[in-house]
């Protein structure tokens, strides 16, 4: 864990919800896609957790969701913006278990940290491909983002309006992958549980206190006992944890 000093490059809406906000400053703790940063915002007791979504050298891109107002506070922030980050928090995922094809599954607001791990797999010569879930058509976001990377990408919607109608789980069970890595909600997960059939690592969303472990706040069973998703995980493999 590193505290860091970035400064807000741009701070844009992707959808009426999701907005990308790009920072610049010191990465060098962020290790591994699938970690994330905490965020203190003016006036907030809580730092916010954030996922990363890709980083360089100097540079940070965050997506997130407007859910609260800590987040609505955030959407607001102009470039320019000095922000104080926890970074480099959480344990990512293990891309040495890929294969050869791996399948990215992600939910909603699970998408973002997906294409990091994307663009990781695709340095080690994997051929990844990706599902992503939407409740609908306008609430897409990060398709042609994964498609400029040269990567076969499917959505689902809920109500139908692109790609498959339904959940990402009518669109995995028809198809063939050596694992699979995934991002989103609960249902999702158990859900997927059903179609699956390879082994496979899921991030947690829990909600968050501290963020490093202190509070115990984000605690879920395991098979090996009670572990912190922002600590111990959020990254945890399919035979780990309960569903």
């Amino acid at each position: 864990m590193k505290q860091v000093i970035f400064e807000i490059e741009s701070n844009e809406a992707l959808t009426r919800e999701v907005y990308r906000m790009v920072l610049s400053g010191d990465t060098s703790a962020i290790t591994a896609p699938g970690q994330f940063v905490e965020i203190a915002l003016p006036g907030k007791f809580l730092r916010r957790p954030i996922s990363v979504n890709d980083r360089s050298e100097n540079s940070l891109t965050l997506i997130y969701k407007v859910v609260g107002s800590g987040t609505e506070q955030m959407a607001n922030l102009p470039a320019g913006t000095k922000l104080d980050l926890l970074t480099g928090l959480g344990n990512g995922y293990d891309t040495s278990r890929s294969g050869e094809t791996p399948v990215l599954v992600g939910g909603g607001v699970g998408v973002p940290p997906l294409y990091g791990l994307c663009k990781a797999l695709l340095a080690e010569g994997k051929k990844p491909s990706v599902v992503l879930g939407f409740n609908k058509e306008s609430e897409i976001f990060l398709k042609e983002a994964f498609e400029a990377l040269g990567v076969p990408t499917y959505i689902a919607t809920a109500d139908g309006s692109c790609g498959t109608k339904g959940f990402v789980t009518d669109v995995l069970k028809n198809m063939d992958y050596s694992y699979f890595y995934s991002c989103g909600p609960m249902p999702m997960f158990r859900a997927m549980e059903a179609v699956v059939t390879t082994s496979g690592q899921y991030s947690f969303e829990e909600r968050m206190g501290c963020g490093f472990g202190a509070c115990m706040g984000c605690s879920i069973q395991t098979k090996s006992g009670a572990k912190r998703v922002c600590k111990d995980g959020p990254v945890f493999r399919r035979e780990e944890v309960f569903y």
